[in-house]
């Protein structure tokens, strides 16, 4: 068996999947019920993948102590054991070890003795004012400095826990021989500060270090970047990052901000590549980044670039919000999606009470999960599979059991009314995946990521006169294509060949005063073939060297009126009911894929339009839907009928055309592989 990652596709043995996985956290359950709770996921959910973090401070909390990954100290550290099992049982799995994993447990996972309150000689993480930059555990227990992650004495650490697990845990148990078929690297970000401002990290020496000795590496000589920055250097020492915004009237000073958001990108990739290093494991290596929030979209577009991490392959998360009723939430959602191929790693199928109420009910993660899928995601994730207790008390002492509150299969083992929500899109995309991942998103174009205008922009903030913005231009872009009913996809403008731009209509770029000369020439490329370039901004003349360069606008000014491209196919619009709708259409084959994701304020049917025909649908409030087109006519489908958090039941339906089909009480309705099934 073969075990790749093929533009953020899993691919097994030549067949790219849709990876539909659920999480179970071992180390919080006894381990007499860990075969039966394995079993119940595959068996009542269609689980064929489970994922899980390898807690270091579960396994080693004893710095003198080698770390115990066979349950000699404690039966739940047994994960070689855990291994096992799910390999007997046929199930796949997704190894996370940290080294810092979230996941509600104590300190994120690390133990105490790598805290630099514990340990002086550990560096911590630092932020712009000099700060540390703390954990907070909840439950009344003061926040914890976290380790520079760059720091001598915690990488050797790491390191050393890292290599631990690879060798003793995964080199055994990695495909063809055992289950794991990919390893996650870190949790959202590194410490789950992937979406956090530019200002929060990495101040602390070895972080500045890193970032000056890039510096070199960039301008080459002290003389070159004086130049550039209108400033004199004695030695590169003497050159501070930025720490607060000040004004930026010329191009020289925006500059220095762009060089801090350029820092983060190959920050993050170097401390991914050196974890990655240190397991050493054989299978693909996947990370699983937070969302964007909508202030600081600037400071995480300039991070998040995965066209600069090599072998390290995207992934995202959930945890930012209802998408059924919250747009900036729908947005952060889908420029998660959009901004790199890859599998929706952490769907929040578990937790009400810890996070929103509405997840008490499947609706709220149904609809996410399909919207994820329409916008570019390549897999999903069941956050948690099912409910545990009987931790150990050290490993979490905030959250009470069971852990999550409302899983599709409870604490006890037994399938809760999520769990045939769940099957049934397993059961849809385990027939459909390969063929769905095929079928390319119908977008009217394109908008291009700029990093170092979104390194400027993330300091100065929104509306700044004369200072070059990339996330609010973005989230513009996204409200205005959506509200045409338009799709659209992401492209980073450095790392862009004419190939991929070619596919898109029309790029919408963020203008002002400098542009890549690289990038003008794509973009004047792409306008000499026939496509469009839509300039949010003034239009640069300058380019990233701070000298004259107007390839760009002599291309603008050189196009005629009638030369831009046409959207392929059209929008699709829904015209009536509160809606949004996404359509994915076959190169070679007469098969489209539309989702429909009713907002949670409809009570009416919704009509959508598509180039080429009309469907109807009747959901609950913030229900969803996927819909198999095939020449022209309705094929397999899921419809969502009820949502009993807010107390809408209806009759499901579907019709395409004259042809339709209707459940005979309030229901959810699906027809998967020509079989029609009524849930509720």
């Amino acid at each position: 068996m073969t075990i790749e990652v093929r533009d953020g596709v899993t691919v097994i043995d030549g067949r790219p999947h849709v990876l539909v996985t659920a999480d179970y956290p071992y180390y919080r359950d006894d381990p007499s019920v860990w075969a039966d709770r394995l079993r119940a996921m595959r068996d009542e959910l269609g689980i064929e993948v489970i994922t899980s973090y390898i807690p270091w401070r579960h396994h080693q909390p004893d710095a003198d102590t080698a770390p115990d990954f066979t349950g000699r100290t404690h039966p739940s550290r047994d994960v070689l054991g855990f291994i096992e099992l799910c390999h007997r049982l046929g199930l796949k799995l997704v190894a996370k070890p940290g080294p810092f994993i979230h996941a509600e447990v104590t300190y994120g996972g690390l133990p105490d003795w790598v805290c630099p309150s514990t340990d002086p000689g550990i560096e911590p993480l630092l932020d712009a004012e000099g700060r540390p930059s703390t954990w907070s555990d909840g439950n009344g227990r003061p926040n914890r400095p976290l380790p520079a992650p760059l720091g001598p004495a915690f990488t050797a650490k790491v390191t050393e826990w890292l290599s631990a697990v690879g060798k003793v845990v995964l080199d055994a148990t990695t495909h063809p021989d055992g289950p794991v078929i990919l390893m996650q690297i870190a949790n959202e970000g590194i410490y789950t500060n992937g979406a956090r401002s530019l200002s929060a990290y990495d101040y602390s020496a070895s972080g500045l270090a890193f970032f000056r000795e890039r510096l070199r590496n960039w301008y080459g000589t002290l003389e070159e970047y004086d130049r550039v920055h209108a400033t004199t250097s004695a030695t590169w020492d003497d050159i501070e990052p930025p720490r607060a915004w000040e004004e930026a009237s010329i191009p020289e000073q925006m500059l220095t901000y762009a060089d801090w958001g350029r820092f983060h990108t190959e920050y993050t990739a170097e401390i991914y590549r050196r974890w990655a290093d240190a397991v050493g494991c054989s299978v693909p290596v996947v990370v699983n980044l937070n969302p964007p929030t909508i202030e600081e979209l600037d400071d995480w577009l300039v991070r998040v670039r995965p066209e600069t991490w090599q072998h390290i392959n995207y992934g995202f998360t959930n945890w930012m919000g209802v998408v059924s009723t919250d747009p900036d939430a729908q947005a952060r959602y889908v420029i998660a999606a959009k901004r790199a191929p890859g599998p929706n790693l952490e769907e929040n199928w578990g937790f009400s009470v810890l996070y929103d109420e509405s997840y008490a009910d499947a609706t709220t993660s149904y609809h996410q999960t399909l919207l994820a899928l329409a916008a570019g995601a390549t897999g999903f994730n069941v956050y948690t599979g099912a409910g545990t207790s009987g931790w150990l008390p050290d490993l979490d002492t905030a959250h009470a059991s069971p852990y999550p509150d409302c899983a599709p299969i409870a604490a006890d083992g037994s399938p809760t009314e999520k769990a045939p929500v769940v099957r049934v899109l397993a059961d849809f995309f385990a027939l459909h995946g390969e063929e769905f991942l095929e079928c390319a998103p119908v977008t009217g174009g394109a908008f291009g990521v700029y990093s170092p205008y979104a390194g400027i922009a993330a300091w100065a903030g929104p509306e700044r006169e004369g200072i070059p913005q990339c996330g609010e231009a973005l989230r513009a872009f996204h409200t205005r294509m959506r509200a045409e009913g338009v799709d659209y996809a992401l492209v980073d403008l450095e790392t862009a060949t004419p190939e991929q731009l070619a596919v898109h209509p029309s790029v919408t770029v963020p203008g002002g005063p400098f542009l890549h000369r690289h990038v003008q020439d794509l973009l004047a490329g792409h306008l000499a073939t026939g496509g469009d370039v839509v300039l949010d901004g003034p239009v640069p003349a300058l380019d990233e060297k701070l000298r004259p360069c107007t390839v760009l606008a002599d291309a603008l000014r050189s196009r005629s009126s009638d030369e831009a491209a046409e959207p392929d196919g059209g929008p699709v619009r829904v015209v009536s009911g509160h809606a949004d709708a996404f359509l994915r259409k076959h190169p070679k084959r007469d098969v489209q894929y539309l989702t429909v994701l009713v907002q949670n304020d409809n009570d009416a049917p919704v009509r959508v339009e598509t180039p080429h025909v009309s469907v109807e649908l009747v959901s609950a409030r913030g229900g969803a839907a996927v819909v198999r087109l095939a020449g022209g006519k309705l094929d397999d489908f899921v419809v969502k009928g009820l949502n009993g958090f807010l107390s809408s039941a209806v009759p499901a339906s579907i019709t395409v055309g004259d042809a339709g089909l209707t459940a005979d009480r309030p229901a959810d309705l699906a027809r998967v592989h020509g079989v029609v099934r009524q849930l509720g």
